[in-house]
């Protein structure tokens, strides 16, 4: 439960960004789902100051070595929504999890860099594989490098050990079939120097965590739209796989534009709650049931968390998310998750909402 629902707002924005993460740290391995590759991402997006120079420079010989392959690999291939082994959702969430746990621990200021650093990545994509210029390329591996720097190597690790328990053997063989092969040689090898010189400016100790707000009107509200919508959460089918389905008619750029909107909104986030919601959605995962369900009281949190951040975002940026979904997601994806529920239920979840999102709109900036 704690995958998909969420107010798709704010946590999608950080969703949208560890994705970011994910499909540029994919020439790695193999697997474009790329779990360790996300984790190697997000550790890499955090170096300190003082060694941004170092890992700048490594990003651009990693550039040289790797900018070939990138052109060569097919990123609106929708392969890349496929589970990269058998179909284990539990199994998966315990990579995403401490996916979560590198994300909370990382630099904010590095986090956010990072985040327009893949905006402006975007901006610059063309061609039918759908690559971003090289100079942006540079940028978001310099961007991803000092991110996982600024995490201790062993959350890192934890992340790469997570997904490479649920990657089938197969696939970096056969991800590395689809490209040409001494290039992808080359770009692995780059890739493994990169490594070294973000592992010789890692931290050793993680930042402290969060300070977790308390007695606002947020948190009030938060806990009417858990009483009111958690039957509703408690309806949904979590462990289903339509979770990777592509959205029906929309093309992999179409769904990159609403993605692009997630990554700027995720930039404008306060750092502390943003950590802070992370932390939340850590913990709620802890006490999921064999259902995907988290308990009340950590769904409660996880809202008051996610409205917290969204009141942190100018309204007119969380709009533009709004809209920019509201354009791919077709009214058939509504009304089929609709019929999957107790419509009783959904309707009081979705009354809830409306209250709680204009207490949120009050405390936005």
């Amino acid at each position: 439960m704690v995958r998909g629902a969420r107010k798709a707002l704010a946590v999608g924005v950080a969703v949208a960004v560890a994705c970011g993460l994910q499909q540029h740290l994919n020439f790695v391995p193999g697997p474009r789902h790329a779990a360790p590759v996300a984790a190697a991402a997000a550790s890499m997006m955090m170096a300190p100051a003082a060694f941004a120079d170092e890992i700048g420079d490594a990003a651009k010989k990693l550039g040289d070595a790797s900018y070939s392959f990138a052109k060569e690999v097919d990123w609106n291939n929708g392969i890349f929504l496929q589970a990269p082994g058998k179909f284990q959702p539990l199994e998966a969430l315990k990579a995403i999890d401490k996916m979560i746990e590198m994300g909370a621990a990382a630099d904010p200021k590095l986090l956010k860099e990072a985040a327009e650093a893949h905006h402006k990545a975007i901006g610059s994509i063309s061609g039918p594989n759908g690559v971003t210029s090289r100079a942006d390329w540079d940028a978001v591996n310099a961007a991803l490098g000092r991110v996982v720097a600024s995490v201790p190597k062993a959350k890192v690790m934890a992340v790469y050990d997570s997904v490479k328990a649920i990657t089938d053997p197969g696939v970096p063989a056969y991800m590395k079939s689809l490209v040409n092969g001494p290039d992808a040689e080359k770009a692995y090898q780059g890739f493994l120097e990169f490594k070294d010189v973000v592992d010789k400016n890692q931290v050793a100790t993680a930042s402290a965590p969060a300070v977790v707000p308390s007695g606002d009107k947020i948190g009030e509200a938060a806990k009417a739209l858990s009483d009111a919508s958690y039957p509703f959460i408690k309806d949904i089918d979590w462990l289903s796989d339509i979770y990777l389905k592509p959205l029906p008619g929309k093309t992999a750029p179409e769904t990159l534009k609403a993605i692009d909107k997630m990554i700027v909104m995720g930039a404008k986030m306060d750092g502390n709650l943003l950590k802070a919601a992370a932390e939340a959605h850590h913990k709620a995962i802890g006490s999921i049931d064999a259902k995907g369900v988290t308990s009340a009281a950590d769904y409660e949190a996880v809202n008051a968390a996610i409205g917290r951040l969204v009141a942190s975002v100018p309204k007119t940026t969380v709009m533009d998310v709004y809209n920019s979904m509201a354009g791919v997601v077709d009214s058939t994806v509504t009304n089929n998750m609709f019929s999957k529920v107790n419509p009783l239920d959904a309707v009081a979840a979705a009354k809830g909402f409306y209250t709680f999102k204009d207490v949120v709109e009050a405390s936005q900036r």
